[in-house]
């Protein structure tokens, strides 16, 4: 039986497991990652980590997935925040040198995306954009079962799309900026003000949008118009085959979808419309995908 290694390195914990091509976590092993001890000490944690997986050399390949911009080429992360010094640090070879095994890195969005695309809920379909709705808004594009990184790595970071020419500038974003509009903590954000300062989770918001709740109703419909707005500009790029949409907010996916679609149709052209936004379905995207990384590279 064919297996990969998939690694999902944190900015607390790390985890690495034995994968069958089916999904199937066969080995896993878990630690904490050991950020602030600097890369080599993350690193030799790793490799400590896959010494203990069976007969790791019969693996097809290793596969890395983490926060931050990832140079597909270099195999190198290009900025972190979680993880010091860590960018630029030769982290892949070091496992190819340790093991044998072809070793590759992407972003943990990227990763995520290529589970799906692979082996959840976009399986069977050639172009999948996958978007991450929770706490903030982020996304994959995967093609013909491969991850489109882009030049610099950042190809998917859908949440500084521009909606509307209103707003507040926030951190690196910009103003108008979708994350700014349509994402959970905006959403939060948006109801402190509107509904209630106590209101702490998007969830709540829902809660009340299904209760019937006015301003809740009109903050669901606005949320779902600028999600839309974004996924038509994606949408106008890489007429995707399908849209598979996982995070916190998606759990009341049944309420705000259908605005989604409905506002998606009215801002694309005719033959574009009718494409399914439906939820991811896996509950472990990120070691999955990351296992996934050789394979999509043909290994």
């Amino acid at each position: 039986m064919k297996t990969v290694i998939g690694i999902d390195l944190g900015g607390t914990n790390v985890r690495v497991a034995k994968v069958s091509l089916e999904g199937k976590i066969l080995q896993e092993f878990k630690s904490p990652c050991y950020a602030q001890e600097g890369p080599e000490k993350v690193t030799s944690n790793i490799i400590e980590l896959l010494g203990k997986i069976d007969d790791i050399k019969s693996c097809s390949g290793i596969g890395i997935g983490v926060a931050g911009p990832v140079d597909t080429v270099t195999k190198q992360l290009k900025m972190s925040t979680n993880l010091p010094g860590l960018a630029f640090y030769p982290i892949c070879e070091k496992i190819e040198k340790a093991f044998g095994l072809p070793t590759y890195m992407d972003n943990d969005a990227n990763v995520a995306g290529l589970a799906e695309a692979l082996l959840g809920a976009g399986r069977g379909h050639k172009v999948v954009y996958f978007i991450i709705h929770g706490t903030g808004v982020g996304g994959a594009l995967v093609v013909n079962g491969q991850v489109v990184s882009g030049k610099n790595g950042y190809a998917g970071e859908i949440g500084n799309i521009i909606v509307t020419r209103e707003g507040e500038k926030v951190n690196h974003l910009n103003i108008g900026a979708v994350e700014n509009l349509a994402s959970g903590a905006a959403l939060i954000k948006i109801a402190q003000k509107r509904i209630n300062p106590n209101i702490n989770t998007a969830y709540e918001i829902f809660k009340l949008a299904k209760a019937g709740d006015i301003t809740a109703l009109d903050i669901v419909d606005k949320m779902a118009f600028d999600f839309a707005s974004a996924c038509s500009a994606i949408g106008h790029v890489v007429d995707p085959s399908i849209f598979v949409v996982g995070g916190g907010v998606v759990q009341s996916h049944e309420l705000y979808f259908p605005l989604v679609k409905k506002y998606y149709d009215q801002m694309v052209h005719e033959g574009m419309r009718g494409v399914q936004f439906i939820p991811a379905e896996l509950d472990e995207p990120g070691i999955l995908g990351a296992a996934m990384l050789p394979i999509s590279q043909g290994n």
